[in-house]
């Protein structure tokens, strides 16, 4: 195995990273106490099928070309940012709901559930930490004699365990145990989860000036 202590070393940046609270992980911890087990989890794979557009573009060098360019740059961090206040506001506009069985619907309804992976896949898409991340993977890390089609395993690789961590994430806390705790004085905690994706987007912001 000639790329096995790249690949470790990957793994370990990468699992570092992925632990690491950031907008995926609130957006999870939001779906698994807000809706249940399997609008989180439909979340976590269109968060791991964001993944996939990173590794795409960092593959065909898009990725050195956007680092490289001031302009791209900004532009990716104001669309992150954008994206990100509108999920903050949504949830800071919370209001309490009556009784809980309207979440327990909306769980299992495929309009429902489609909106959860592209909220998932976009929050990850539009995340310039992401692009900046793959980036210096596959530049420090990855060695540029290592053959495309190794780096392409790395890549699903890395799609994958970003899945199934969120995944983790979400069966962990979408037990009952954990929701209700929550879900008595759900609207509140969306507004605090709006809140933290509200201070992750000004620190983007704050990133620009």
């Amino acid at each position: 195995m000639p790329y096995f202590h790249e690949f470790i070393m990957l793994t370990i940046i990468h699992f570092l990273a992925v632990m690491s609270p950031g907008p995926d992980f609130a957006i999870v911890l939001r779906q698994s106490i807000s809706f249940g087990r399997k609008t989180a989890i439909i979340t976590s794979l269109g968060i791991g099928a964001g993944i996939s557009v990173h590794v795409l573009y960092t593959l065909l060098g898009v990725g050195i070309l956007i680092s490289q360019s001031d302009s791209l740059m900004i532009a990716a961090k104001i669309l992150g940012a954008a994206y990100i206040t509108y999920l903050a506001f949504n949830l800071l506009r919370s209001k309490a709901k009556p009784d809980q069985s309207s979440s327990i619907a909306l769980d299992n309804n495929k309009k429902h559930q489609k909106k959860a992976f592209m909220v998932g896949f976009m929050t990850n898409v539009l995340n310039p930490k992401a692009t900046l991340f793959f980036l210096a993977i596959f530049t420090t890390v990855v060695s540029a004699s290592t053959p495309i089609a190794v780096q392409s395993l790395y890549g699903l690789w890395i799609i994958v365990t970003t899945a199934a961590w969120f995944c983790l994430v979400s069966f962990l806390f979408s037990q009952q145990s954990v929701r209700k705790k929550f879900l008595n004085h759900g609207h509140w905690f969306d507004r605090v989860m709006g809140l933290v994706l509200l201070v992750f987007a000004v620190k983007l912001v704050i990133e620009l000036i």
